[in-house]
């Protein structure tokens, strides 16, 4: 598994050495609500609303004192943009009553806020601050994981416990990058690209 690990990371380093997070944002506060607005549907489909979102609430005191109906109306593509427009709100509140509109740079602070799970807090410390808190696991960082066996569990949270004992914690915030990008673009759930995959030579789930 340890090998799997290591050759994982350095194939991935060679396919993606300019990784990063693909939802478009411009600071910290801009990442914060588009990774709550990310929640089941796709970065894609969260880049199309936020340009319009921000450039009308540009910062967490203009969202915290947005119109509830204005906000979902921009968000509606999302999915469930009726809870997410009233956890972006809230949650840009909170950034103005108790952060001074500043997001905060630990994993408790960003917890306490509607919509923010550990998930969202480590993608926000690792893309914002370069905090490496820990390995998001999002639906293709699982995959890979359990198809390369890093992982035998089905749980995000284990699964992320699993890869940050074969992970240093210098290549968290990195490997979070690759293998959402590796399993988003290479590793696909329906018809992954084995033929043309660097892992292919050490894949136990390799098909062909």
């Amino acid at each position: 598994m340890r090998a799997r690990a290591a050759a994982l990371d350095d194939a991935l380093m060679r396919l993606l050495p300019e990784a990063r997070c693909e939802l478009t944002h411009r600071n910290a506060f801009e990442l914060l609500v588009a990774v709550i607005l990310s929640a089941q549907t796709t970065d894609k489909g969260v880049n199309l609303c936020t340009p319009a979102l921000f450039a009308r609430y540009p910062t967490p005191a203009a969202l915290a004192a947005a119109d509830l109906a204005d906000v979902e109306a921009l968000v509606k593509r999302t999915g469930f943009y009726r809870m997410k427009a009233k956890h972006i709100v809230e949650t840009a509140r909170l950034l103005v009553e108790r952060h001074g509109g500043e997001v905060p740079r630990t994993e408790a602070e960003l917890r306490a806020l509607p919509g923010v799970a550990r998930k969202t807090a480590n993608v926000v410390l690792g893309t914002a601050f370069q905090i490496a808190n820990g390995i998001a696991v999002d639906t293709h960082a699982a995959r890979v994981s359990k198809r390369l066996k890093l992982t035998a569990q089905t749980d995000p949270v284990k699964i992320e416990q699993d890869l940050l004992a074969l992970f240093p914690q210098s290549r968290w915030i990195d490997m979070h990058h690759r293998l959402v990008l590796f399993g988003r673009y290479t590793c696909q759930a329906r018809a992954p690209r084995c033929g043309e995959c660097p892992c292919a030579g050490f894949c136990p789930s390799r098909v062909g």
